[in-house]
């Protein structure tokens, strides 16, 4: 297995991301290498400082980078030799086994949707990130941001693919998938809600188990997998973000509050697409750069994607 790693992205690279690969090497399996793109000549001499042998990666070197701040459609045209693009090319080859980048979103999204493009079937991708739970288990919250508007049908095949992600990556049997809304009663919510709600009761495809509300999100007593637009989804882990920051400064600490470090996830999948893309938190450190890689490995030795497309037939 060969996990691609853009080694530009993210508001300190290519330090965080060379070390947080570094890091990574201590973990991830045997028969698992890591490429990194990006500047040859920052990478060797962050590599050398460390003590890291070169010859532990794979290196593709590539001279431009795609900033947080350009328009990401055009700058993956304007910029064909950036660390973004060529590793979706290599990805799209074959060359890598899943991409993963704490670089700029938009542009990754791009890739995703224009260079490895979603699974026949799938309406729309989905990202999805594990929310801690107040057992030391963790929960699936999908999406949380990529469609911030979201059509029945598009819930109900989010609540299979959730299901699907759960089953893979968590080892969930018979994950329960829920809806979120403003309350847990069927008629509640608003006219996208309730509509999914009828096309989610009584189906074959997922467990599903009905309605949840927000405070149910860490808690795991009604649901493992959590259904909401991007909307909500991004809304709810911000405002988890910000708890965390907020305990954080207070000195409250447990093993809960520290689950709720974007570090220990590292990254969102996109679920629904032909290949395995991990996208990372633009502020990641080299911790998060690390479980970004391990996230991709996981995945890609799950084979979600292939369970994606035995299931969207």
């Amino acid at each position: 297995m060969n996990i691609g790693v853009d080694a530009m992205g993210g508001d300190y690279a290519p330090q965080a991301a060379v070390l947080g690969a570094i890091e990574a090497l201590g973990y991830i399996g045997n028969d698992t290498r890591i490429t990194l793109f990006g500047d040859r000549e920052k990478i060797t001499e962050i590599l050398r400082q460390e003590g890291s042998s070169a010859d532990s990666f794979d290196i593709v070197h590539t001279s431009q980078v795609i900033e947080m701040g350009e328009h990401p459609a055009h700058a993956f045209t304007w910029k064909p030799d950036s660390s973004i693009v060529v590793g979706f090319q290599y990805l799209k080859a074959g060359k890598i086994d899943g991409f993963a980048s704490a670089g700029s979103t938009g542009a990754m999204m791009v890739g995703s949707s224009m260079v490895i493009k979603q699974i026949e079937g799938i309406i729309r991708p989905a990202i999805c990130t594990q929310i801690p739970t107040e057992d030391g288990g963790c929960s699936v919250l999908l999406d949380v941001g990529l469609n911030v508007d979201c059509k029945p049908d598009v819930l109900f095949q989010y609540g299979l693919i959730g299901s699907i992600y759960a089953q893979s990556i968590l080892g969930l049997e018979n994950p329960r998938v829920a809806l979120m809304n403003i309350g847990q009663e069927a008629e509640k919510g608003n006219l996208a809600a309730k509509a999914a709600y009828e096309t989610m009761d009584g189906t074959e495809s997922f467990r599903f188990v009905g309605n949840v509300e927000a405070h149910h999100l860490f808690d795991k007593k009604i649901a493992d997998v959590i259904v909401c637009d991007g909307f909500v989804g991004n809304v709810m882990i911000k405002q988890a973000e910000g708890f965390y920051s907020l305990m954080k400064q207070q000195g409250v600490t447990s093993p809960f509050i520290e689950a709720l470090n974007y570090e220990e996830i590292g990254g969102t999948p996109v679920l629904g697409i032909n290949s395995t893309v991990i996208i990372g938190h633009g502020h990641s450190s080299p911790k998060a750069i690390r479980n970004m890689i391990l996230h991709t490995e996981t995945a890609v030795k799950a084979g979600i994607v292939e369970k994606f497309k035995e299931a969207f037939k």
